[in-house]
């Protein structure tokens, strides 16, 4: 007798792990942090405009932006700047802050085609003279804006056509701009190296990795909601970027048609105690909760010995260092949660605020979402869900 089955069912670890072993020959953002980027560097360093300005949306914009917006402070003096909208007045917002005779625009879309960069670069292009002196492209070799590029003997960065754009800030999509930004590409992608090693050595990282994976997708039913609760508003950018990855990646239809649905959510402590927490805590148990802390921020900024009027039972407060604070307020919520014993939860513990640390994060969390989506039989690297949003828009806008 022969038995065989295309329907979907919950392997066991190492299937799942010999399945992303094997995707290293056809998913090209396992590669990235092994690639050459000297040439980036070397590229970087002839950037002299002070306004380096990004034109890109999704996946050409969310990694960029959550890295500077970590690790803003180590960078030099040039201001980063992201045109991502059509909102017109956010558009002239934006504009407003960029002085277009000492600019750099960086124009990035894998496909050559996005509606949205194109529309910014025609709206730039009507204000200033795009030229290989104030410009470089970011892009498949064989798009139509790398044609234009040629034309114009721009310089152009090559995304592979294996890198989904959502896995791509690890490409040039990312390193490009956070090199002329002056922050240390090397040191980010040797953290993603540390990640990548671990997890195929099956060390630390492919423990903890396949260990969350398989308790998400094993309570996806019950648990389909996935909070991410970062207490430093210097992880607002890895939370946005956090939504594409897990929203445009988990949201499938599996092997037997069945649609698949882990839905996350991004929240910044402390500010979202004070929103969101409520529901978490009284609401429907249909949530995990991962909360990110920082473990030194490297700065000594303290609440100053003041005394208010009215608000003497407030000195509690006085001569305490605000990364301290954070970190308890941090701690005080995890085991509100804790206390409750119905709330998965677990703690991810940034060491320090750099490329480093940074680049393990995120793509710990690349790996993560390739691990699930294995596990639960999709196709991790479509998205034809939006296509036919983008088809229809098309239409009405060449009639």
């Amino acid at each position: 007798m022969k038995y065989s089955r295309n329907f979907y069912e919950i392997r066991a670890n190492d299937e799942i792990f010999q399945k992303i072993v094997e995707e290293k020959s056809s998913v090209g953002y396992y590669r990235l942090p092994y690639e050459d980027i000297t040439h980036i560097e070397s590229f970087a360093k002839t950037v002299t405009q002070k306004d380096i300005v990004v034109l890109g949306i999704g996946g050409s914009s969310l990694g960029t932006y959550a890295i500077h917006n970590f690790v803003k402070h180590k960078e030099n003096d040039k201001k980063l700047h992201f045109l991502e909208s059509t909102d017109p007045l956010d558009v002239a917002y934006r504009l407003k802050k960029i002085d277009l005779d000492d600019a750099f625009f960086i124009l990035i879309s894998k496909s050559g085609h996005t509606i949205e960069t194109i529309s910014n670069l025609k709206y730039i292009l009507s204000l200033v003279k795009i030229t290989n002196k104030n410009c470089a492209v970011i892009s498949e070799l064989d798009s139509a804006l790398s044609a234009y590029a040629n034309s114009q003997d721009i310089k152009i960065f090559e995304i592979p056509k294996d890198v989904g754009g959502r896995f791509s800030v690890f490409s040039p999509v990312g390193l490009l701009p956070l090199a002329i930004m002056g922050l240390n590409i090397e040191q980010l992608l040797n953290g993603c190296k540390i990640v990548s090693e671990s997890f195929f050595e099956k060390g630390e990282y492919y423990e903890s990795i396949i260990k969350k994976a398989r308790f998400m997708v094993e309570n996806k039913n019950r648990f389909n909601i996935n909070v991410i609760f970062s207490y430093s508003s210097l992880l607002e950018g890895f939370n946005k970027w956090y939504i594409q990855l897990w929203g445009e990646s988990l949201g499938k239809l599996n092997i037997n048609g069945t649609k698949q649905a882990l839905t996350p959510i991004g929240l910044l402590g402390p500010v979202d105690q004070h929103s969101f927490l409520q529901l978490i805590m009284e609401g429907k148990r249909d949530k995990t909760v991962t909360f990110i802390k920082v473990e030194d921020f490297e700065n000594d900024l303290t609440i100053p010995d003041i005394t208010i009027d009215a608000l003497e039972d407030m000195d509690y407060l006085n001569n305490i260092k605000f990364k301290d604070l954070i970190n308890m307020q941090a701690d005080a919520t995890i085991q509100s949660i804790e206390d409750v014993k119905d709330i998965p939860c677990d703690v991810i513990t940034i060491e320090r605020v750099d490329e480093f640390n940074i680049g393990k994060l995120m793509f710990a969390y690349q790996l993560l979402t390739s691990v699930i989506g294995a596990f639960i039989q999709i196709n991790t690297y479509d998205q034809p869900g939006v296509e036919s949003g983008k088809l229809i828009l098309k239409k009405r806008l060449q009639h």
